[in-house]
């Protein structure tokens, strides 16, 4: 029996989404409303999240070395595949530094902005990203002790290379691959547990955010954060007009997906959404290898919507300081964005990073962050749920130009149509 076919879907029906819809109204009115109640409930936000983290490190090197074994044998299709996906990754990159200039340009929110600290700077945040450092950290001293510290893009390496010498000891490695596949397996089923609680933690999670931000600070920076939602929504048409370039219908694959994005807006991390993206779209089709491979690199590499973030913010910032943006300053963000924005996967405190390195780079003040840092956490929701749907983006590419076919041709029609099986 294949891999897909000891699979099954995590989840019953398909009105879970609409669940956790409710749950995030219901969360923000019990936030707005009841505060002294919705602060209390953080702990049920934070469980939900911690258990997802508890299996993405597993998941991640099962997945991963699984789909790399797969196209190990030809090594002209994994390099295809590569230069497909990172290939992509770039250009969405351009296009959201290329939004967040132009929408800069045309509204220019941050001209006679009130610069009150709304936030405060991470103590001992970076200036730049020590690229050197960086690549070093890649390779792991102790494998193990990486995994422990959910450190992903060493797991990532460990296990392409983990894969392709599976790919090139024959027969020998089928134990192994047996074990791995059986790992994934029950991944998926562990969190189709897991994630049956989410309505419950997105409202515990709404409740306390609301509760403890509540308006006063997101009417503080309002241009900014409606600009950061029209652009992440000119991202989304973006991504949409590719899709229709690919034959692919933009409002049904936005409605497959909708569950990760949701999870992504609410809890603001792409890391929780993984387990549930994976499964998702294995279920509308798209080969294993293709979404073991390329979605975990799409959620170290692929940041649309944190670019985004970071080129508005600079250009809001730079104008509220006084500074005028010449051609010169609009192409040092738009190189010095493309740059720091694939580094920050690796990085504690990465987005910040990434944007101080952009301040720095035009003349800007460091503490100029602390800004837009009361008001980060609500452009953070929209953010994190354009950087899924981008890697969804990121995935029907290298399905359609990788050389992989349309289908995996050991899926099973009911698991490829998305036919749940209850858990």
């Amino acid at each position: 029996m294949s891999h897909a076919a000891e699979r099954t879907p995590m989840r019953a029906g398909s009105s879970l989404p609409l669940k956790m819809l409710a749950g995030l109204v219901l969360g923000l009115a019990v936030g707005m409303m009841w505060p002294s109640i919705g602060k209390t409930l953080q702990p049920i936000g934070t469980a939900f999240i911690q258990a997802i983290q508890m299996i993405v490190i597993p998941l991640i090197f099962s997945a991963v070395t699984l789909g790399v074994y797969r196209m190990g044998e030809n090594g002209r299709q994994l390099g295809r595949v590569a230069i497909v996906a990172f290939g992509w990754f770039y250009l969405a990159t351009l296009f959201a530094v290329l939004i967040g200039l132009g929408l800069n340009g045309l509204f220019h929110p941050g001209v006679g902005a009130n610069l009150v600290p709304t936030g405060s700077v991470p103590p001992n945040l970076a200036l730049s990203v020590d690229w050197t450092k960086y690549v070093l950290d890649l390779i792991p001293t102790n494998i193990v002790a990486a995994m422990a510290a959910q450190r992903v893009l060493p797991t990532l390496l460990f296990a392409v290379l983990f894969g392709l010498g599976l790919a090139r000891i024959g027969e020998t490695a089928r134990s192994i691959v047996s074990l791995l596949e059986a790992v994934m397996a029950t991944m998926f089923r562990v969190t189709g547990w897991i994630i049956a609680t989410a309505p419950f933690a997105i409202f515990a999670i709404m409740a306390w955010l609301f509760a403890t931000q509540g308006l006063a600070t997101i009417a503080a920076l309002a241009r900014l954060i409606g600009l950061m939602y029209l652009g992440l929504f000119a991202m989304v048409a973006c991504f949409w007009v590719v899709l229709a370039l690919l034959r692919e219908n933009p409002l049904a694959i936005s409605r497959q997906v909708l569950e990760p994005v949701l999870l992504g807006f609410t809890t603001r991390s792409s890391e929780v959404t993984l387990p549930v993206h994976m499964e998702t779209l294995e279920r509308m089709g798209v080969p294993n290898k293709v979404v073991s491979l390329v979605l975990p690199l799409g959620y170290s590499f692929n940041l649309d919507g944190s670019t985004l973030y970071i080129t508005l913010a600079v250009t809001f910032l730079a104008e509220a300081y006084h500074l005028q943006l010449t051609w010169a300053s609009e192409f040092t963000i738009l190189v010095t964005a493309m740059i720091a924005s694939k580094g920050i996967a690796n990085i504690p405190s990465g987005g910040l990073v990434a944007l101080a390195t952009v301040l720095t780079a035009i003349g800007l003040p460091v503490e100029a962050i602390a800004v837009v840092a009361g008001v980060d956490v609500f452009m953070d929701m929209g953010r994190t749920a354009v950087n899924v749907f981008g890697n969804t983006v990121a995935v029907k590419l290298v399905q359609r130009f990788g050389g992989l076919g349309l289908a995996e041709p050991d899926m099973p029609a009911v698991v490829a149509a998305g036919t749940a099986t209850p858990l």
